[in-house]
């Protein structure tokens, strides 16, 4: 795949939010029972809503991460705790977490969130008190290099902010190839939720499918909150398409894919790694045939993921890691990596501006993780630009082809 600059609809940033007096240094009454430095990890993700199945696979694998670390001992002296906040993908919910965890001198990072709408609600008050925010699925082009990384104008916007989810620039366009080289569509009709996340997929695909020959015979736009689509599905079935290709997550595209296909719109229908859940084929008795993106490799296809998968089970969650277990075990551990750089650094013991070493230890931090070799770039971003795209075959979806951000090869 080449790399070019994808086209990206930005929303504005929400700002306001207040900046916490002690930011950057740490509280008294912070030790524990055994003598050991309590570090909190925060945690923000929708844990209850529509989109809890994501949100509680990220809860849990980073609970698993913190477990392992203060097992093992990964830092001497140090006892890590989580705590999990809700924001139930909405972004004002979010910034008030954001707010919340970072009055608390001793979170020295955040994992999460979810959605990159919620993110960029947070990013600034992450900034204004020196937390370290990581998220496993944000996947926004915007969040790390700005508004104008389409005209290659790529600034990094929050150097408190990292994620382990590589972007849209890259899933788009990798579904867009993907639906012209591997599915052999030359039409597609395109709807997206209008919501950040959506929209930003929607005009990656469409850039990079429309580039290799595809015609997008049609465009349209939902609510996330809708689920009748009568209106949709008549003018989708007037276009007649190879395929319909959607911007946003499962609890919307689920019904939409149905009612697509009972409404004589028969041809599958495709969409990121908001749509990769289990739930979504539960949504959906029609299912079959369906696909979608994700970030990274199947984690159960990882060798490296064989320690993370068998921890999670022995652990006992309820639920399952669902499509981001490996990346946010993989944040969470990349912030015990930079919580015991501070330490290392600092003769043994956590430093009184902990927060301010534990972002620029990010920036170094490198490890073979559970998604593979973790490491970040200049913006932030993880470099692992791994994508995978899966079908729904007899009720589960099943993985067809990964590959790096490249032009794939046509055999």
């Amino acid at each position: 795949m080449r790399h070019r600059s994808l086209l990206f609809l930005t929303t504005a940033l929400t700002t306001g939010a207040l900046t916490l007096t002690a930011c950057g240094s740490r509280g008294d009454g912070n030790g524990t029972d055994d003598g050991k430095t309590r570090v909190v990890i925060g945690l923000d993700a929708p844990t209850t809503g529509e989109l809890s199945a994501l949100g509680l696979g990220i809860r849990n694998s980073a609970q698993l991460a913190v477990d392992i670390a203060n097992k093992t001992g990964e830092v001497n002296g140090v006892t890590f705790a989580l705590e999990p906040l809700d924001d139930k993908a909405l972004p004002n919910v979010g910034q008030q977490n954001a707010t919340k965890l970072a009055g608390d001198t001793d979170v020295l990072g955040i994992v999460g969130p979810l959605n990159s709408g919620v993110a960029q609600s947070m990013q600034q008050v992450a900034q204004q008190n020196g937390v370290t925010l990581i998220s496993p699925a944000n996947t926004t082009p915007d969040l790390t290099q700005g508004k104008d990384w389409r005209k290659n104008k790529r600034t990094r916007q929050f150097p408190t902010y990292f994620r382990t989810a590589t972007t849209d620039e890259v899933q788009g366009a990798f579904d867009g190839q993907y639906a012209w080289e591997k599915m052999k569509a030359k039409t597609a009709y395109v709807i997206d939720d209008q919501k950040t996340y959506g929209t930003g997929l929607v005009s990656s695909f469409k850039d990079q499918f429309t580039e290799l020959g595809g015609t997008v015979v049609g465009t349209d736009h939902i609510s996330p909150d809708d689920r009748d689509f009568k209106a949709v599905v008549s003018k989708a079935k007037t276009a007649a398409p190879d395929m319909v290709f959607y911007g946003g997550e499962y609890p919307a595209s689920g019904p939409l894919s149905q009612q697509l296909k009972d409404g004589g719109v028969t041809v599958p229908l495709m969409g990121g790694d908001g749509m990769y859940s289990a739930d979504y084929i539960k949504l959906n008795k029609r299912a079959q045939g369906d696909y979608a993106s994700s970030v990274g490799k199947p984690v159960a296809q990882l060798p490296s993921a064989k320690k993370f998968i068998a921890d999670y089970k022995a652990a006992g969650f309820k639920e399952s890691y669902e499509a981001y277990g490996g990346s946010t075990y993989d944040a969470t551990w990349a912030l015990v990596q930079a919580v015991k750089k501070a330490v290392a650094d600092n003769n043994g013991k956590l430093p009184d501006d902990a927060r301010k070493k534990v972002t620029a230890a990010m920036n170094t931090v490198t490890f073979d993780g559970v998604t593979g070799h973790l490491a970040f770039d200049a913006y932030g971003d993880t470099t692992n630009t791994m994508i995978t795209a899966y079908q729904v075959e007899k009720n589960a979806w099943v993985s067809r082809f990964s590959a790096e951000f490249k032009k794939f090869d046509k055999s």
